[in-house]
């Protein structure tokens, strides 16, 4: 099984994803596009890499069983997909936080306001594969149980439920 951790950065992917108990291989995207390469450039207005998706999916062809853990893991094959979520007031201050500039913390703010990688993985994946958790007030190991609940079976679809309209 491939499972998909994704959501916008600051709501908690990696933290939760390294917490989690499970026999499945953790893929951190972001570090193997870094280590391999795997870009076709740089965002100067972002100051981030553009990754190769189709060098990525390449890639990991071979890697049917394992956890795919990044903001662009919606964008890959997956059985599931996690998509963690954040309030945007927040998700800002994480970001700010851990050093990001604030029109980069703003940006990432609005976009999860905005849902808009909740709606890009169920375009991708379709409403029966996409389970959407709320991180904000919530400690990483709550949020890494949730996750195991998901690759385990025991908990049902979700997309939609969570809602952030009263930032913007």
């Amino acid at each position: 099984m491939r499972v998909a951790i994704t959501g916008t950065p600051g709501t908690g992917k990696t933290t939760a994803t390294d917490r989690l108990d499970t026999d499945l291989d953790v893929v951190h995207l972001n570090a193997l596009i870094r280590e391999e390469g795997l870009a076709t450039g740089e965002d100067p207005d972002r100051g981030s890499l553009v990754a190769d998706i189709d060098a990525l999916r390449e890639r990991l062809a071979d890697r049917e069983d394992a956890i795919i853990e990044s903001h662009l893991a919606h964008h890959l094959e997956a059985d599931r997909v996690v998509v963690l979520r954040c309030h945007p007031e927040t998700l800002r201050e994480r970001l700010l936080d851990r050093g990001e500039d604030e029109s980069k913390a703003e940006e990432n703010a609005e976009a999860e306001a905005l849902d808009v990688i909740l709606s890009e993985a169920v375009d991708a994946h379709g409403l029966d594969s996409v389970y959407e958790i709320d991180t904000t007030d919530r400690t990483p190991d709550e949020v890494a149980a949730d996750i195991e609940a998901v690759i385990a079976g025991e908990r049902a679809p979700s997309a939609g439920e969570v809602e952030f309209l009263d930032y913007l």
